[in-house]
């Protein structure tokens, strides 16, 4: 298994999985995180892999990663409360639902060419803010969890595709492939 060269948050030329969430959710997840960390560019998405160095040709990996997923159904997602990673200060949103899926999807890819070993350890979350200190973690978290309790519009949403995603430049990744789970009648 590939272990990390560097410290967290060195993923320039690094890829992930990603699974992006759709509007309205997308739109206020997007605000908050603007919000909540200033000059932070969001794109509202769940990770289904961390990112990782890539050590084989990109068209073989996404053609391992569609192999891989064929026998994922697509499945639902429902997010939580508002909480915080002690061991990081990272602000986030626990998920309800579809935890047990996403981590089923992680065991599956975080395998072969594309194992990696995690500075920390998997859990599916939507990350609000990041890079806090201890004193500002529970004051972020304080005012996130009182927008998202105001947030009136559905919580949920369908993962049926997933995204290779290439960090280009920092705080900048760009789309390299979609990749469809397995077609079927998903479970919600």
């Amino acid at each position: 298994m590939l272990l990390p060269p560097e410290g967290p948050g060195q993923t320039l030329g690094h890829f992930a999985l990603v699974s992006y969430i759709p509007n309205p959710l997308a739109r206020f997840l997007d605000r908050l995180t603007r919000e909540m960390a200033p000059g932070c560019s969001p794109r509202a998405h769940i990770t289904a892999l961390p990112p990782r160095p890539l050590l084989h040709d990109v068209k073989d990996t996404v053609q391992q990663i569609s192999e891989y997923t064929r026998g994922f159904p697509p499945f639902w997602v429902e997010l939580g409360d508002v909480e915080i990673f002690e061991s990081s200060n990272v602000v986030y949103i626990a998920l309800a639902r579809g935890g047990r899926e996403l981590s089923g999807l992680y065991r599956a890819l975080n395998s072969g060419p594309l194992a990696f070993g995690e500075y920390y350890p998997y859990h599916p979350h939507i990350t609000i803010a990041q890079d806090l200190t201890g004193e500002e973690a529970p004051r972020v978290a304080a005012m996130a969890q009182e927008k998202w309790a105001a947030f009136t519009w559905p919580r949920g949403f369908l993962v049926s595709s997933l995204s290779f995603v290439q960090n280009v430049a920092p705080d900048i990744w760009a789309d390299v492939a979609a990749i469809p789970l397995a077609m079927g009648v998903p479970v919600g």
